[in-house]
């Protein structure tokens, strides 16, 4: 997700060691050309999306690597930041959509300790004000109201916090979206709580659910019903994947239905 020049929110304690993707993804991946439109192709594989960490991408650099699209944010810029990705505008998102690429909505405003402490912080009605932010800008950047949009949980959580206090901010979303549109980031345990709780929906891919994991604390497990996975990092130590000038994550597409706006559910 989100870096800056002094921070990072990817720092991992686990191996960076890359895990071998899942025999399943061949044939989900084989089959998205009917949904890519006619996106430019190049170096990069048509199976993975680019999600922000810098600076904004333009489109036309974006299909000119070849990818399949991009994750944007449908949420505020926090204090002190200089994102120019923050919230997504429906001119780059209408520039995407021209390209064929794919858009998917994403949501984090916090961060631990910059200033503001992490989303899932503030429970509940944290989660109900989250969501409605979430919606009234996915809604101005042209996004439809069939698609999820994923709310980040962008650090090493364990399973008392999970309890507690996340997953009661994920409730606080739904009360608002509806569980059927709420997905979520986070590392393997996060996604199968989210999954075990009931709290994000499911894809129209059978078996897949609105889990987008990071490789960032998943210690090399993997959850299995994820439609994105987030192999390439940018950190303080690692820039990622180079392109249009700047630092971006990379993230496998897993599942032919993986939260795209452009898709009828």
């Amino acid at each position: 997700m989100q870096s800056n020049a002094v921070s990072s929110d990817h720092s991992e304690g686990v191996s960076r060691r890359e895990v071998l993707r899942y025999a399943l993804c061949g044939p989900v991946v084989a089959g998205l050309g009917a949904l890519t439109g006619n996106a430019p192709k190049a170096s990069a594989d048509s199976s993975k999306l680019i999600d922000f960490a810098e600076r904004l991408v333009p489109a036309d650099q974006v299909a000119a690597a070849g990818y399949a699209g991009a994750l944007v944010y449908v949420s505020e810029l926090r204090p002190g930041a200089t994102f120019d990705f923050k919230p997504v505008t429906r001119d780059y998102a209408d520039a995407l959509r021209a390209l064929g690429l794919h858009v998917v909505s994403c949501y984090q405003y916090g961060k631990p300790g910059w200033p503001t402490p992490s989303d899932y912080t503030r429970g509940y009605d944290g989660g109900i004000s989250d969501a409605k932010t979430a919606l009234r800008l996915h809604a101005a950047a042209g996004g439809p109201d069939s698609a999820p949009i994923f709310f980040s949980i962008d650090e090493d959580i364990n399973s008392g916090t999970w309890k507690s206090v996340a997953v009661q901010w994920l409730r606080g979303i739904n009360s608002v979206l509806g569980v059927q549109r709420t997905g979520v980031y986070g590392h393997a345990a996060v996604c199968g709580w989210a999954i075990a709780d009931g709290v994000i929906g499911q894809s129209t891919t059978p078996g897949y659910r609105w889990a987008w994991q990071t490789r960032a604390w998943s210690a090399g497990e993997r959850e299995p019903a994820a439609v994105l996975y987030q192999r390439v990092i940018v950190t303080a130590s690692d820039p990622g994947i180079s392109l249009g000038g700047t630092h971006v994550d990379e993230d496998d597409i897993l599942a032919a239905d993986f939260g795209q706006w452009d898709l009828s559910r």
